[in-house]
């Protein structure tokens, strides 16, 4: 992620708060989840999730595994287009 988008510093397994994001660009406060198939079964704890990331002043955006395997692309037009419009 960080070759495709050199101009933002993301970092992996970044701690905000209670949780530990799986990627995060602090100086956006934007936080990445990728979600597997077990995320399927615990949406309550997801939404409680974003919720209080979203206290702590971070936007979330969330992909599946399989799209991030399938469609590296689209997944980092979509951070793209969430950095954009956060500036």
């Amino acid at each position: 992620m960080r070759e495709s988008l050199p101009q933002h510093r993301f970092r992996r397994q970044h701690p905000i708060g209670p949780y530990v994001v799986d990627f995060a660009c602090p100086s956006q406060k934007l936080a990445i989840e990728i979600d597997g198939g077990q995320h399927a079964m615990q949406q309550e704890a997801d939404t409680a999730r974003t919720a209080e990331l979203g206290r702590r002043g971070y936007g979330v955006i969330r992909f599946w595994n399989n799209d991030v395997l399938d469609n590296l692309a689209g997944v980092l037009e979509r951070i793209r287009e969430e950095l954009d419009t956060g500036k």
